[in-house]
């Protein structure tokens, strides 16, 4: 009972999902993704064995599609099913059972695939893969868009509580894994607007953008974000006025030493002097 695209950008062979629902914690059970291997939306009256399996499959070489056939033939309760199966070349397939509980659709283009059951009306699906296709931007822009406009359609008919976000690199490794951005709202009252909220705090975090992770930032992270701000424009007072407040904090004048030491954090010696 969700909606969800998967999806390869083009640009950089990045793969993600993204799903919204009115249950508790959607991200444990629809997306699965594997970095250079595919991504996996599982959903309606979803099995989660579809997830591992599915990209266990995908790691040995098996396209999309043909994964996708696979976990359908050995499912007894696929009429219940609704899965999304995309692999690293973009070569993409689902399936919505008989059994899936109207609105339910899924549609695919180039790259990608959308999905939804229990929706509001039949226009969820199609406004989702138009908007996903027609938007700019980058990728995790591209994916939130979707669900952005699945949700102004009517989204899932019960209403909101849960949304995620996962996506890895197009370069698999199978001794990290690696994944680029596995971020959930698990219960909230506008789940896809929070985690919108906190894909550009994540984004602010990887470009050292303190001017927006001070005013989100909780404790003292809140004055460090706004000291290495002051030091970034070379503000010595407001870094020095921040600097007193952080040192009420217990130790983080110890970490802000260690960091320095690491090399760790830009302008920790500028903040230290």
């Amino acid at each position: 009972m969700t909606f969800s695209v998967v999806a390869r950008d083009p640009e950089t062979g990045r793969l993600g999902v993204a799903a919204a629902s009115a249950v508790l914690a959607v991200g444990r059970t629809v997306p699965w993704a594997r970095a250079g291997v595919g991504v996996v939306a599982t959903q309606a009256f979803p099995n989660r064995g579809f997830g591992p399996v599915g990209l266990r499959s995908l790691a040995q070489g098996r396209p999309g599609p043909a994964v996708l056939a696979a976990l359908l033939a050995a499912d007894p309760q696929r009429a219940d099913r609704q899965v999304a199966v995309l692999d690293a070349s973009g070569a993409v397939a689902a399936w919505t059972g008989g059994g899936c509980i109207p609105a339910c659709a899924d549609v695919q283009g180039e790259g990608f695939s959308v999905q939804g059951n229990m929706l509001a009306s039949r226009s969820v699906v199609p406004t989702m893969a138009a908007t996903y296709a027609g938007t700019g931007g980058g990728f995790s822009a591209r994916l939130l868009a979707a669900l952005v406009a699945a949700d102004e359609a009517g989204g899932d008919i019960r209403g909101r509580q849960s949304a995620a976000l996962l996506i890895v690199g197009p370069e698999r490794d199978d001794d990290t894994q690696p994944v680029e951005v596995d971020l959930r709202v698990d219960d909230h009252a506008d789940p896809i607007g929070e985690l919108q909220r906190l894909t550009a705090l994540q984004r602010a975090l990887e470009d050292g953008d303190w001017e927006t992770l001070q005013h989100a930032a909780y404790g003292g992270l809140r004055e460090l974000y706004s000291a290495l701000a002051a030091a970034r424009r070379g503000d010595v007072d407001q870094a020095r006025s921040a600097l007193n407040l952080l040192r009420r904090e217990p130790g983080w004048d110890a970490l802000l030493r260690r960091m320095r030491a690491a090399g760790r954090l830009d302008h920790a010696g500028e903040l230290l002097d």
